[in-house]
């Protein structure tokens, strides 16, 4: 599978565990890179958000957005967001043919993995990786939403759902996208 996602374009890191994928991801960022953290539990796991992510490290822009937000500067936070110099996040599925799905409520994190980021780092836990695309939307539908869903309402939320789907089938600017494969499982 990391030779599918090398062919389709994709820089491949291969890592045994969630602190090994920790520092790969920082190992790819300078203290002057400005980087959207998307919201996800597999980063979080790995401790890159949330009580465990660096300080100092990088720029963190999820505070201006926050800031933005409270202060109710909504299309300038969408601004800000939608071209960071560096996003990191993770996939509900990567399927054995190098295709990654993405599954998202909002879509504020598939402008910058399609197109809007200079850098995109994925990290991907091995218990996502699938045979086949429809065992890659069936793992979201059946598996990822319903505890996002869950981990959503924990926290006082309305719930989670699927209304956008991305789906990166390659990259084509070379060192553009790098994948960070987890050899355990890490994340929903």
């Amino acid at each position: 599978m990391a030779a599918a996602l090398r062919t389709n374009g994709f820089e491949v890191s291969i890592v045994p565990d969630g602190p090994a994928a920790r520092e790969e991801v920082l190992n790819h960022l300078s203290p002057s890179d400005e980087v959207l953290e998307a919201h996800s539990q597999t980063l979080r796991d790995v401790g890159l958000t949330g009580p465990d992510a660096p300080q100092g490290r990088y720029v963190r822009l999820r505070p201006r957005l926050e800031e933005l937000a409270r202060q109710g500067l909504r299309n300038e936070k969408r601004r800000l967001g939608a071209s960071p110099r560096v996003v990191i996040g993770s996939v509900q599925a990567v399927t054995e043919s190098g295709h990654l799905v993405i599954a998202s409520g909002s879509g504020s994190q598939l402008g910058p993995y399609s197109y809007g980021a200079e850098r995109v780092i994925w990290v991907v836990g091995a218990q996502k990786i699938v045979r086949t695309f429809a065992d890659a939307l069936r793992r979201v539908e059946e598996y990822a939403l319903p505890r996002e869903d869950a981990r959503v309402r924990e926290r006082g939320g309305s719930g989670s759902s699927i209304n956008k789907l991305l789906v990166v089938r390659g990259e084509h600017q070379p060192q553009r996208a790098l994948v960070v494969l987890v050899a355990s499982p890490v994340g929903v």
